[in-house]
């Protein structure tokens, strides 16, 4: 399974770093990708990473305030937010693939999520 965590209240212009934890599998033979998902909208491709971690994929609403890192020793993904919106509140999720793209209904595994909700 994929567990997110690190979600939680923070005001606009704040930062937060969301973490999801893998077992079960390979974790290092998978791409994994970051996606969020806000009341009444569709599941939308937030960031995703390589294998290796050598290359990454960003929507374009996060380019240059998200960064997403993987551990493969560790297990983990990482999702750093910063400069945060309003706009950016969702709960958010973490999933896996075999390769890297930015097509939501192509991932394998998806964690359960967490909220994120920023406050103006």
């Amino acid at each position: 399974p994929l567990v997110e965590s690190g979600g939680g209240l923070v005001q606009a212009g704040g930062s937060l770093r969301l973490s999801c934890a893998a077992s079960g599998l390979t974790f290092s033979n998978y791409a994994m990708g970051w996606f969020r998902q806000a009341p009444g909208k569709e599941r939308e491709f937030v960031a995703g990473v390589r294998r290796s971690g050598d290359g990454a994929k960003y929507a374009d609403s996060v380019q240059g305030r998200f960064t997403i890192s993987r551990d493969n020793a560790k297990n983990t993904v990482f999702l750093q937010m910063n400069s945060l919106k309003p706009e950016d509140t969702a709960n958010y999720y973490c999933a896996a693939r075999s390769g890297l793209t930015i097509v939501t209904k192509a991932y394998d595994y998806w964690g359960q999520g967490t909220q994120v909700t920023v406050s103006s």
